[in-house]
């Protein structure tokens, strides 16, 4: 069965239905089913984007998104960094 993926603002949308239908009664198992994920998908966004707006998700996403890169570069100029120091040193 392929993976869907869903965009944040769906996700968001998916969270506040299920909210509408938890608060008619609704058991968790029962919402999720009609959403269409699992119970442990529905709790993981619920910790991840409990509470936010879509534009807040959408810069979550942008920042995490920068902040791999920024990490990728530093890691990058590290090593850089380490290779011009052993050159200096005579040890290649």
């Amino acid at each position: 069965m392929p993976r869907k993926v869903y965009t944040p603002e769906q996700i968001i949308r998916m969270l506040r239905d299920a909210e509408l239908m938890s608060s008619k009664g609704l058991s968790a198992a029962q919402f999720c089913k009609e959403l269409g994920v699992c119970e442990q998908t529905y709790y993981r966004w619920r910790k991840e984007y409990g509470g936010l707006r879509i534009e807040q998700a959408k810069r979550l996403k942008e920042l995490e998104k920068e902040n791999s890169q920024l990490k990728r570069l530093v890691a990058d100029l590290s090593l850089d960094n380490q290779i011009l120091k052993e050159v200096s040193r005579g040890n290649f």
